[in-house]
């Protein structure tokens, strides 16, 4: 009883947003009239105690005790509120590594730890879910925070000598804290608690760290020292934050007019849409938000929220080599996905792996982290904002511009690792202060042919009849906070580079807003270059208008530079169906292995370029052509293709769909599916309490939708079970590893079979009973009986090809597979294996149904609900890209595409700077425990106060030269009112008489 207690869920909370600001005593008017006629029983308005209390709000925070879904509708009905949300929890454990100048060593144990994370094996029972209260899924964590002086290795002390010191910004840090007399800050404005914990202290060290690394005045220094610092605790020393407590310290950001807030946190969710909307409100209030991009690497895709938005400034991760950091996330985004490409993040890195900080008392830590890297920047962005006169010209966008226009890129690491590049703090500053209002681009050009910085893009070439390549670039307005594309942008091509031979699509932002918009470029081969091969360029013009001031315009080229080739032959194409895959935020989609159970949702977005990225060189490694299709099966000419491949697919299938399928493989195409488990019993068994939105979740499909597979299928006599297999066993002298994945029901006769002896996981799951199964068939290889059909291939399991859970790969497998699809090559190591069986026409595991109750409606493309039982929709039209008309131009491209870009109107040589082309960083180590000046030669940074000193350069010389001064003075009026006289030879002091003489004097 007492467990169930624990377990049971309190009230659910829910996020009342409204269009406007309003009073409290107009909130609850409103709310009260919208419940009043509804079926919500014991609901209340949850008292905010926060220094925002008391102004207006955008929000309540409501707790019904049962909440009807059409009480909820009733909410949103009422004219002035905007959307009414689950409340999130958010909750992670910060996770850090003190380090003793044993950085590599413990580097070493944590790569070893991330790479054994698959392999941990605990209890698949816990009480009465298999999966509770984990928070990693959905949640805003505090980025692990994990040594040395990173303010002046990136020069920052050539900017204290020109005085600027971060005077007159205000630089907020959301985190856990600061103490109130901590001896590194001399101008801490204003310390807020947001949460319900009843002080303003640091139990944690996070906070404390992350804001010495921005504004630190002594030991390990800070970038801005004299910068304001507002300090807003939003995590308890239990690390828990709620949206409402982020959404009310925002609001109060708004109010102090921030110029700089750092967020080292961040989570997976990017459909949290009140702290997404209020993210944008606060960069439209001209605040710059500077976050980390998360420690999920070196998975691609695994980016986090809000650091992907568009309007923030996303901070890698760096060592002092000037590697990307193992645990920094890459790109691409993910909320592009599934119809395509994402966009480049993150924007910059920087070092975030062994820096030094601000301890929880006193003197100084080493961390590492993108929780590091985020406020290295937003210390930089806080120095730079004090070193502008016109801070009119501040702004998100403006700050971005001059960060990555300035950024060094490293060599060898593509641009979904490195954004941009490396900061450079100097040649922001030469920029930023040279700047005038513009758009710009990034990525600046698009540039197929140049690796390895622009991969995936130019990893394969392009050619007539592919799926057109879409690159998202993000369009940056330095000239305001909204604006607006002038007419249509203009396809140049460039008549002596060929570049008449390729066709350009480009859709875009009707509306660039808080400060950027996107530009999605779509390249494929025009017809009459179907078997040539060359280089083509030209460049896209566009035209940025912004009603800010005097309706400013700005025109940017984006130079395209593409390798066409011949069409390769149909064997050599691969086509991946991208469309059918679906991902959390929206719903609760289990992982493909039951084992990992320390992350239960699925939250990576299947792609071949994130997580199956791996999978993706190895075939382009072996020949093949891989296209990704964003649409409909009904969407593409199968004729062009020799395979299509479905991977760990859970979006349902238009009935369409399934009929051109089925043509298509009469007609020569061929069909891989690598499929996953799905079994009701285990489904029901995994659901959850979900401590971020106080709900129960129920997966809504397995790893993969396979009642969906089957229907697709079904008529070749083929069919997955609803069994969940896991072991190792060996297969063609190759070590495999199957994890929860499914079995073959039902299989052809003249099909071959490869069974294995495996685990029952779905028995230990449900019973905490071990079995093992002899005879598991896991793999079919099928030739279509009508004449040039195509051939079928099902395995069971796609963890051995997805890089988010692979331990033992099977590329050998795929390409065995391929052989097989494509150029109709039987693998004699597979039809002559042992564990070759009779297909199975009957099984002792019956074929999946569907999940009673699921909701997979509600955010499938295919199904729409229908009286309670969901229905297909309508099937879509195909996406028409609207090539755009060519204005062709007789003139020569430029060589060098990346150095070729710079942002307009800057003129390097105008900015002055002390001499800094011998400038070497100047760091002096620190003892152990040694507590003391700046950490500079001499103690004192020049023209800062020094406690041990108490006195300055400057005034010390200047007192020195008065008193010089005075003397002179004096001796010359008295020599002048004597009368002249021959003095007596007398001894010459000697030189340490004059220095004793000089500090009397002085004194």
């Amino acid at each position: 009883c007492l467990i169930l207690i624990i377990l049971s869920p309190p009230f659910p909370e829910y996020i009342v947003a409204f269009n406007g600001y309003f009073t409290a005593k107009a909130r609850s008017h409103f709310i009260s009239s919208a419940l009043k006629n509804s079926e919500a029983v014991d609901w209340r308005i949850v008292p905010r105690e926060n220094p925002a209390s008391d102004f207006p709000s955008d929000f309540e925070v409501v707790q019904i005790r049962q909440a009807p879904r059409h009480s909820l509708l009733t909410l949103e009905d009422h004219p002035y509120i905007k959307r009414v949300t689950p409340q999130r929890k958010v909750f992670r454990t910060l996770k850090y590594t003190p380090d003793r100048d044993n950085h590599t060593r413990w580097t070493q144990k944590w790569q070893s730890w991330q790479s054994s994370r698959p392999l941990r094996r605990t209890s698949l029972s816990l009480a009465s879910g298999f999966w509770h209260a984990t928070g990693r899924h959905s949640s805003r964590r505090l980025l692990r925070a994990i040594p040395r002086h990173v303010a002046q290795i990136l020069q920052a002390d050539v900017l204290w000598q020109m005085g600027h010191t971060g005077s007159g910004v205000k630089v907020a840090v959301f985190d856990t804290g600061l103490s109130e007399k901590h001896p590194h800050f001399k101008n801490v404005k204003e310390r807020t608690n947001w949460t319900n914990e009843k002080t303003l202290d640091d139990g944690l060290g996070h906070g404390t760290f992350v804001a010495g690394v921005i504004a630190s005045m002594r030991e390990c220094q800070g970038f801005a020292p004299d910068s304001e610092l507002h300090i807003f605790r939003v995590f308890t020393n239990n690390q828990v934050s709620y949206t409402s407590w982020f959404l009310d310290a925002f609001n109060y950001a708004i109010l102090k007019k921030i110029d700089v807030l750092n967020l080292s946190i961040g989570g997976p969710d990017f459909m949290d849409h009140p702290f997404v909307d209020k993210v944008w409100e606060l960069t439209a209030n001209r605040v710059i938000m500077v976050s980390a991009i998360g420690n999920d690497g070196p998975l691609y895709g695994t980016l986090n929220n809000p650091a992907d938005q568009m309007d923030v400034i996303g901070v890698g991760g760096i060592d002092f080599e000037d590697n990307i950091a193992r645990f920094s996330s890459r790109g691409m985004t993910t909320w592009e996905l599934p119809g395509g490409y994402g966009r480049v993040k993150p924007d910059i890195v920087t070092y975030g792996s062994g820096v030094r900080g601000s301890g929880m008392k006193e003197g100084c830590r080493s961390l590492s982290g993108t929780s590091v890297a985020s406020p290295v920047v937003a210390g930089a962005v806080t120095l730079l904002v004090s070193t502008v006169l016109n801070r009119e010209l501040v702004n998100p966008a403006s700050m971005k511009q001059a960060l990555i226009a300035s950024a060094r890129r490293l060599p060898g690491v593509n641009m979904f690792e490195q954004g941009h590049g490396k900061l450079d703090l100097i040649r922001a500053y030469q920029i930023l202060n040279s700047y005038k209002p513009q758009a710009s681009l990034s990525p600046s050009y698009i540039d197929l042919t140049e690796c390895p910085y622009m991969w995936p893009y130019c990893s394969q070439p392009i050619y007539y009849g592919g799926m057109p390549t879409i690159v998202n670039v993000t369009i940056l307005n330095g000239m305001g906070v909204t604006g607006r594309i002038v007419d249509k942008p203009i396809w140049q091509p460039y008549l002596p580079q060929n570049g008449d031979h390729i066709d350009v699509a480009v859709s875009y932002s009707p509306v660039l807003w808080p400060w950027a918009g996107y530009l999605a470029v779509s390249i494929s081969v025009a017809k009459k270059a179907a078997s040539w091969e060359g280089v083509a360029q030209g460049h896209v013009m566009v035209t940025v208008a912004s009603p800010s001031g005097n309706d400013m315009t700005s025109t940017v080229k984006l130079p395209v530079k593409v390798k066409i080739v011949a069409t390769p032959p149909r064997s050599k194409r691969v086509l991946w169906d991208q469309y059918h895959n679906l991902r959390y935020p929206p719903g609760y989609f289990p992982r493909d292995n039951l084992r990992m159970k320390n992350d239960p949702l699925d939250w990576n977005g299947d792609h071949i370029h994130t997580n199956f990225r791996d999978m993706y060189q190895h075939l382009r490694s072996m020949g093949y052509f891989v296209e990704v299709l964003g649409a409909p099966i009904t969407c593409f000419d199968a004729s062009q293709y020799g395979t299509l491949m479905m991977v760990d697919s859970e979006e349902e299938y238009f009935p369409e769909e399934i009929t051109k399928l089925r043509r298509d493989i009469d007609k020569g195409l061929s069909l891989i599916v690598f499929s996953d488990w799905y079994n009701t019993s285990v489904m029901r068994k995994v659901k959850f309490y979900d401590e971020n939105t106080r709900q129960w979740w129920m997966p809504d499909t397995g790893g993969a939708n396979v009642p969906a597979l089957n229907d697709l299928i079904s008529v070749w006599g083929m069919a997955f079970s609803d069994g969940l297999f896991e072991g190792d066993f060996t297969m063609a002298d190759h070590d495999m590893y199957y994890a929860s994945g499914c079995s073959i029901a039902k299989f052809p006769e003249d099909g071959i079979v490869i069974a294995k002896t495996l685990k029952d996981q779905g028995l230990e799951v449900l019973k905490q009973e071990t079995a093992v199964v002899e005879g598991v068939p896991i793999l079919g290889l099928y030739q279509t009986p009508s004449e040039g059909g195509g051939r079928i291939a099902l395995y069971g399991d796609s963890n051995c090809i997805d890089d988010s859970h692979r331990q033992k790969d099977c590329f050998w497998l795929l390409d065995a597979l391929l052989q097989y699809t494509s150029y109709s090559m039987t693998p004699p190591s597979l039809t002559h294996s042992k564990s070759r069986v009779a297909p199975p026409t009957v099984t002792d595991h019956p074929l999946p149904e569907r999940l009673e109750g699921n909701h997979l409606y509600r955010y499938s493309k295919v199904l729409e609900a229908h009286l309670g039982d969901p229905k297909p929709r309508p099937l879509p039209a195909c996406p028409h890209l609207s090539w755009s008309k060519p204005q062709p131009l007789n003139e020569t491209a430029p060589s060098n595409l990346w150095k070729h870009q710079k942002l307009l109107s800057i003129d390097m040589d105008k900015v002055v700077l002390p001499n800094i082309r011998n400038y070497k960083p100047q760091v002096r180590p620190l003892s152990p425990g040694e507590s003391g000046a700046w950490d500079i030669p001499g103690g004192i940074m020049p023209g800062r106060y020094n406690q041990e000193v108490g006195q300055t350069i400057p005034m010390f010389a200047f007192l020195g030269a008065m008193v010089v001064l005075s003397f002179f003075v004096v001796q010359l009026t008295k020599s002048k009112s004597k009368p002249k006289r021959r003095k007596p030879r007398v001894k010459r002091p000697t030189y340490l008489q004059q220095q004793q003489q000089q500090q009397l004097t002085v004194g």
